[in-house]
C-alpha cells in the first residue's frame, strides 16, 4: 500500500512539475530547473554518508568497539540478505539512529549513544530493523529524486516570481486569456512550492511506515519497534538533540520539538506507527 501510494506521490510531483512549466509557458526554463534541482540533489546523494555522518561528528566503530550493537545489525542484514554496513556512534544524549548511503553496498547506520542507554537489545534491535528497512528499500534514492522535483518547482516558481515582478509571466499578455493567466500564474507562484513539499513529506511519511513494517519483519516482532517508539519519544521530548532541519527526515524519530505541527512533519504521528505495529503484533499472534 504505501509502495504506490508512492509511486502515485512522485506522479503527482512529476504533473505538478509539468503544469508549472506548461502554465509559464517558458520550456527551457522548466528544463533547467529541473536539471539543476537534480543535480544538486544528486550530488547530495552520492556523498550523502560522508557529508551527514561528519555533521554529527559521528565515529565510525569495529566490532571490538561494540560487539552486541555488531551482533544484532549482522543478524538483521543476514535475514535482509544485506551487505553489513558500516557502523557508526553519535555522541549525543538524545536516543535516535538513521541510515545513509547510496546503495546497500554503501550503506552506514548510525546510533547515537543515548539510544544505546535507553533500549534494551530487543529494542535496539527494532530500531537497527527500520534502518536497514530504508537501505533495503532504497528509500535514500526515492527522497533524492523527490527533494530534486519539488526543488525544480520551487526554483521555477521562483523563477516566475521573478518575472512578475518585472512585468513578464513567460507568455504574452497579448494571448487570448492573458489577463487570466496572470492571475493563474499568480496563484501558481504561491500555491505551488507549498503543494510541493507537501507531497515531498508525504513521500517521507510513506517511506516511514514502509521502513516500519519492513523492521519489524527483520526484527521478527513488531513491537520491538512500537516499545522502542514510545520510548524514543518519551526521551527525545526530554533530552532533545541538536540537529539540523535539513536532516531531521533522516532520524526514526524527530528530532526537533514543535515545528509547524504534524501537516509539515517529516514523521507520521508516533501513536499511529504503534498503532500499526500493534496490529501486525496481534496478526502475527505476537506479544
Amino acid at each position: 500500500m504505501n509502495t504506490f501510494k508512492t509511486f502515485f506521490l512522485m506522479i503527482g510531483l512529476t504533473l505538478l512539475l509539468m503544469l508549472v512549466g506548461d502554465l509559464i509557458g517558458n520550456k527551457n526554463g522548466m528544463y533547467i530547473a529541473f536539471v539543476f534541482a537534480m543535480g544538486m540533489n544528486l550530488v547530495t546523494y552520492w556523498f550523502s554518508d560522508k557529508i551527514v555522518l561528519r555533521m554529527y561528528g559521528a565515529k565510525e566503530l569495529t566490532e571490538a568497539d561494540a560487539p552486541q550493537l555488531f551482533a544484532i545489525v549482522r543478524r538483521l542484514t543476514g535475514r535482509a540478505n544485506l551487505p553489513m554496513p558500516r557502523v557508526y556512534m553519535i555522541p549525543q544524549e538524545s536516543p535516535n539512529a538513521f541510515a545513509t548511503g547510496r546503495d546497500p553496498r554503501h550503506a552506514a547506520v548510525a546510533v547515537t549513544e543515548g539510544l544505546m542507554r535507553a533500549l534494551t537489545p530487543e529494542e535496539v534491535e527494532g530500531v537497527l530493523g527500520h534502518e536497514l528497512g530504508h537501505v533495503e528499500n532504497r528509500d535514500i534514492l526515492i527522497s533524492t529524486i523527490a527533494a530534486g522535483l519539488a526543488g525544480a518547482i520551487m526554483i521555477i516558481a521562483r523563477m516566475a516570481g521573478w518575472a512578475a515582478m518585472f512585468g513578464g509571466y513567460g507568455r504574452s499578455d497579448d494571448d487570448e486569456g492573458g489577463g487570466g493567466n496572470a492571475i493563474v500564474m499568480l496563484i501558481l507562484i504561491i500555491v505551488a512550492p507549498l503543494a510541493a513539499m507537501l507531497i515531498q513529506l508525504a513521500i517521507s511519511r510513506s517511506r516511514e511506515y514502509k521502513a516500519d513494517v519492513s523492521g519489524a519483519e527483520l526484527a521478527g516482532n513488531p513491537l520491538y519497534l512500537a516499545n522502542a517508539l514510545r520510548r524514543l519519544e518519551a526521551t527525545t521530548a526530554r533530552v532533545p538533540m541538536q540537529a539540523d532541519a535539513a536532516t531531521a527526515h533522516m532520524f526514526i524519530v524527530n528530532p526537533l520539538r514543535g515545528v509547524l505541527g504534524s501537516l509539515f512533519s517529516t514523521h507520521p504521528p508516533i501513536e499511529k506507527r504503534v498503532a500499526r505495529l500493534e496490529e501486525m503484533a496481534a496478526e502475527t499472534g505476537r506479544r
